[in-house]
């Protein structure tokens, strides 16, 4: 996910992490951050969310912090922010490239 040891992140799996950098969230709180930053044009369902939620969690990029009912809270783990960090600095660079061929 990001840098050498990792696959590009999609953009989805990008602004899921994104959406903790500053604080803990719950499933609600990443779809309304997503959508509001993108202004609509990333939209995560259900089952996307969920799927990225656990594998992010398998590769302890995040970890659950508080459980009510439902209602699962997450934050993000310094691998996780080491991963976001290397993809912003792969897009970085992809898009200086595609500024010096312009």
């Amino acid at each position: 996910m990001g840098g050498k040891d990792r696959a590009a992140l999609t953009e989805p799996m990008y602004y899921v992490l994104m959406s903790f950098l500053h604080q803990e969230m719950c499933g609600i709180e990443i779809t309304e951050f997503v959508e509001r930053k993108t202004d609509g044009r990333v939209r995560l369902g259900p089952g996307t969310l969920y799927t990225l939620l656990g594998k992010f969690q398998e590769e302890k990029l995040i970890e659950e912090t508080q459980t009510e009912g439902r209602k699962r809270t997450y934050r993000l783990t310094e691998k996780g922010r080491e991963a976001f960090l290397e993809e912003l600095e792969r897009l970085r660079a992809c898009l200086l490239d595609g500024e010096e061929e312009l």
